[in-house]
């Protein structure tokens, strides 16, 4: 199943990689530097000549300055992904008459419009993601700062979830709510 937040995983995963890194590379340079290391001599200079580096240290140093540079951008374009991959359904009882396809966004549209409609919310927002046999929905619900949370999961939950479940013939959808109050004008509250 996609994540529902990937570049939540990637940020951990790149700042633990990171932390080891660090820790490591300080662990090392106050071990040189009590003399702990039998291997480095703890007076000797950090540069044994001032000599130009050879034009093939060049090359790699740039090589490695490229492809980190790369990895920085792919890093900051997972920062932009932020909702979950959808699919095509693919509805098929009997394959030799033929199937329907349903689109994700299809699938959520009137079931948005119910939301949408409940006392206090002004905007709503779904992806209906992974496959048919494995599927989430996340939802993202613009309310009003006074309206009645309660009310409002009620009615997913005895009325707009168990409605969405029967159209797309689903025994469980697990799902995510997440809720942001705005004000009167429109203007998201902090």
């Amino acid at each position: 199943m996609t994540s529902l937040n990937r570049p939540a995983r990637l940020n951990r995963t790149l700042l633990a990689v990171l932390g080891v890194l660090l820790l490591a590379s300080s662990s090392f340079a106050v071990a040189a530097h009590f003399g702990h290391l039998t291997f480095l001599d703890s007076d000797a200079t950090l540069a044994a000549t001032t000599a130009e580096p050879p034009t093939w240290a060049l090359w790699i140093a740039a090589a490695t300055a490229i492809v980190l540079g790369l990895l920085i951008l792919r890093w900051m374009a997972a920062q932009l992904t932020r909702r979950p991959r959808t699919h095509t359904w693919r509805l098929e009882q009997n394959p030799e008459q033929g199937s329907t396809e349903l689109a994700a966004n299809t699938a959520t549209a009137p079931f948005l419009r119910e939301v949408t409609a409940y006392p206090g919310v002004h905007h709503a927002r779904a992806t209906l993601a992974g496959t048919r046999h494995n599927p989430t929905l996340a939802m993202v619900i613009s309310t009003e700062r006074g309206a009645d949370l309660t009310t409002i999961n009620h009615h997913l939950d005895t009325h707009g979830l168990p409605r969405l479940r029967h159209a797309l013939d689903l025994d469980t959808l697990p799902f995510t709510v997440e809720y942001r109050l705005t004000t009167h004008t429109g203007i998201r509250a902090r």
